[in-house]
């Protein structure tokens, strides 16, 4: 595959810790983050907000952190969301109450537990009518969906909305995925630069072996246990000074991404 380019126009964060990119910028630069705050998810109606789901909101927050930061319409952006896992809580709700009660499945909570309920929920409260796709490929999440958004976005030559996200899980899920705590992030990418332009990626695919990229010693509590966190190189990149990272998007494939900081 030949050398993909594209920029960044808007970036969204949250952990339990980083409340969006300005906090990763501040721990990266030796200072002390704001507190993070729950996820508000704003670009919600406040009905759908108190029925939606922690991993709607989570995904929605970082959607909209993106978003602000882009300053595009959202009626006509192309989204891609990720994640992993899914709602490891409602699909833990669901096993349990099969197990032991199966006429009382509810069917708001299985409404919410399909892999596309964030992209249903963002498209509807933003009137989206563009493309709108949901990736999951485990622990290359993260790499499968920036590889599928960046395609889209050079390809259709329009901007898109990547969003990938996964919260802790609970229950046996928890025993079998090891993931403990709330991850999300989200990069509005476009085919050229804009006026509000953050960085220029250049992309490629390799298939050799190498070691991936180490995430930054400050950043490594916010890795364990979370596969949406292999972005965190790229964001790290993006907060600083620019350089280059490897993302995993197969078994043996990874991205190999450039990344120079215009803002």
């Amino acid at each position: 595959m030949s050398m993909m380019e594209l920029h960044v126009e808007g970036i969204g964060l949250w952990s339990p810790r980083l409340g969006d990119f300005a906090a990763l910028r501040a721990l990266l630069a030796g200072e002390a983050p704001a507190v993070a705050a729950a996820p508000v998810a704003a670009l919600l109606p406040a009905n759908e907000r108190r029925r939606a789901p922690a991993s709607v909101r989570l995904a929605v927050e970082v959607a909209g952190q993106a978003l602000a930061m882009g300053g595009y319409d959202p009626t006509a952006l192309a989204c891609v969301f990720a994640s992993a896992h899914g709602d490891q809580v409602i699909t833990d709700e669901i096993c349990t109450t099969l197990a032991r009660a199966p006429t009382e499945l509810s069917p708001t909570r299985f409404h919410h537990s399909v892999h596309n309920a964030p992209a249903g929920y963002w498209t509807i409260a933003t009137g989206c009518r563009a493309p709108s796709s949901a990736v999951c490929a485990g622990a290359y999440t993260f790499g499968a969906a920036l590889l599928e958004a960046a395609t889209q976005a050079l390809a259709e030559r329009r901007p898109v909305l990547l969003v990938c996200s996964d919260i802790a899980g609970r229950g046996p899920l928890l025993e079998m995925t090891g993931c403990d705590h709330a991850f999300g992030c989200a990069l509005l990418l476009t085919p050229g630069a804009g006026v509000n332009a953050l960085a220029r990626l250049r992309l490629r695919v390799a298939d050799d072996a190498a070691a991936p990229t180490p995430i930054p010693v400050a950043l490594t509590g916010e890795a364990a246990g979370n596969p949406c966190t292999a972005a965190l190189p790229l964001l790290a990149l993006l907060a600083t000074r620019g350089g280059a990272c490897r993302v995993g998007c197969a078994a043996a494939t990874d991205l190999l991404v450039d990344v120079e900081a215009l803002a």
